[in-house]
C-alpha cells in the first residue's frame, strides 16, 4: 500500500492550482484522503483540535447501520422465499436466478444463507446505483464550486436504499437520489448547508412522483404476482387482521422497506451511535416521546369507525419505520436541532407527528419521513428560539 500511496502523492503536482488537471483536485483529495490521513497539520492559531474529524465520524455513523443493512438484506430474502413457495415455485426467475444457480444457493426460507445472499441480490444493486449516480453529482458540484469532495454521501447513499421497497425500478432511485443529492442539499451550498435531509427528501419524492412503485401491497415482497400488505396498513384496514406477532415485529422478520423493519438492528445501531457521541440520546428519547405520548392520549379517547385510535405506543415503535427514523434520520447533526433544549421539543414534535399521520389519516399509514422532514423545516425555528433566549438571559445576568 506504500508504493500506491507514493504514487498518489506523485500526482498531486498535476491536480494542485497550476496543474493541468487543476479542476479534478477535489476527485484527487477525495480519493487520497479516503485511503490514507493527510499529513497537513494546521498553522497557525486558532484552531479546535480534535482526534474526530467528518470522515471518521460519517465511518462510525455506516458502522452503525451494519446491523440494519444485514437484517434488511436476510429479511428481504425470507420475504420473498417465503412467497415463492407459497406460490409452489421452484427457483427464481431472471437474472437473480442465474446468479443463485451459479452461487449453489436455494430458495429455503429457514436458511440464513440463502435468505441473505437472495436479499443482498435486490440491495447491493440499488445500493451501487446510489452510489454511482449521486457520487456523479457529489463530483460535479465540487468541481464547478471547487471545494473538497466529503464525506457525508457515504451516510446518505446507505440510508437512501434502506428506506426502498426491494424491487423499485433502478431509473427511479437514480432519479430519486439526484432529487435528494441536487434540490434537497447542492442547491443550498452543500454539506452542513442543507436544511432538510438528502436521503429522505430523495425518498419523499419518489413517494409523491411514482406512488404505484413505492406503496401499495405488491412493493413490499420481491415476487411477482405476490402481495402483502405491511403490518401498519393491515391495522389501519378494519377488515384485515394484522398478521405478524409482535417478536416478529421487533426482530424484523416482516414486510416493509429494506432496512427500516427491524427495531432490534435500529437499537444496536443506537447504542454505537450514543456511546461515540455521534447520535443525540436527547432526540432519540424524545422523539420516543412524543410517540408514547399522543399514541397513548389516543387510546384513551378511542374511535368507533377508525381502528388506529387502539394501536398502542409498543406497536407504533416496532412497526414502520419508526425506530430507523428516530435512530438514524432524525439525528442528522445538519438538519436537525443543535441547541440541547431544542433538541427535546424538535423530538417531541417529529414523535407526536408521526402517530398523528399514522392515525389520523390511515390512508398514509407510515409518518415517519414526513414528520421528520418538517421537523428538519421547524429545526432553525426551535434553535433560534433557546439562543434568543439564553442570550436575553445571560444580558440580564450580565446587567447584574
Amino acid at each position: 500500500m506504500k508504493i500506491f500511496r507514493n504514487f498518489l502523492e506523485s500526482q498531486e503536482k498535476h491536480f494542485v492550482a497550476g496543474g493541468k488537471l487543476e479542476r479534478l483536485y477535489p476527485l484527487y483529495e477525495a480519493t487520497y484522503t479516503f485511503m490514507y490521513t493527510p499529513g497537513t497539520v494546521t498553522q497557525t492559531a486558532s484552531h479546535v483540535r480534535d482526534a474526530l474529524d467528518l470522515k471518521r465520524m460519517m465511518i462510525i455513523v455506516v458502522v452503525s447501520l451494519i446491523p440494519a443493512v444485514a437484517m434488511g438484506m436476510y429479511n428481504t430474502g425470507l420475504q420473498a422465499n417465503l412467497a415463492l413457495q407459497k406460490l409452489s415455485l421452484a427457483a427464481v426467475e431472471g437474472w437473480r436466478g442465474s446468479v443463485l444457480a451459479a452461487l449453489g444457493i436455494g430458495i429455503d426460507a429457514g436458511s440464513v444463507l440463502d435468505n441473505v445472499v437472495h436479499g443482498a441480490l435486490y440491495f447491493i444493486p440499488l445500493y451501487l446505483i446510489t452510489i454511482a449516480a449521486g457520487g456523479v453529482w457529489e463530483v460535479v458540484f465540487a468541481t464547478v464550486r471547487r471545494h473538497e469532495i466529503t464525506e457525508g454521501f457515504l451516510v446518505t447513499s446507505l440510508l437512501f436504499p434502506l428506506t426502498l421497497p426491494p424491487d423499485i425500478p433502478w431509473w427511479q432511485v437514480v432519479i430519486g437520489i439526484s432529487f435528494g443529492v441536487v434540490i434537497g442539499k447542492e442547491i443550498f451550498g452543500g454539506v452542513g448547508m442543507n436544511i432538510l435531509n438528502p436521503a429522505l427528501t430523495a425518498r419523499a419524492f419518489l413517494y409523491f412522483a411514482y406512488p404505484a412503485q413505492i406503496s401499495g401491497d405488491a412493493v413490499w415482497v420481491a415476487v411477482d404476482g405476490f402481495s402483502r400488505a405491511t403490518p401498519l396498513a393491515e391495522l389501519a384496514d378494519p377488515v384485515l387482521k394484522l398478521s405478524v406477532t409482535m417478536r416478529e415485529a421487533f426482530i424484523g422478520i416482516i414486510p416493509g422497506s429494506i432496512g427500516e423493519t427491524s427495531t432490534l438492528a435500529c437499537l444496536i445501531g443506537a447504542f454505537v451511535l450514543i456511546v461515540t457521541r455521534i447520535g443525540s440520546w436527547r432526540i432519540m428519547l424524545s422523539v420516543v416521546l412524543g410517540m408514547v405520548g399522543l399514541s397513548a392520549l389516543l387510546n384513551f379517547v378511542g374511535s368507533a369507525t377508525n381502528p388506529m385510535f387502539q394501536v398502542t405506543p409498543a406497536w407504533h415503535f416496532v412497526l414502520g419505520g419508526f425506530a430507523f427514523g428516530a435512530v438514524f434520520m432524525a439525528t442528522d447533526p445538519v438538519s436537525a436541532a443543535m441547541t440541547s433544549q431544542g433538541q427535546w421539543f424538535y423530538g417531541i414534535l417529529i414523535g407526536a407527528l408521526t402517530v398523528l399521520v399514522r392515525v389520523i389519516n390511515p390512508a398514509f399509514p407510515e409518518g415517519m419521513m414526513l414528520a421528520i422532514l418538517f421537523g428538519n423545516l421547524f429545526a432553525p425555528i426551535i434553535d433560534k428560539i433557546f439562543i434568543n433566549r439564553n442570550i436575553k438571559r445571560r444580558l440580564l445576568n450580565y446587567g447584574r
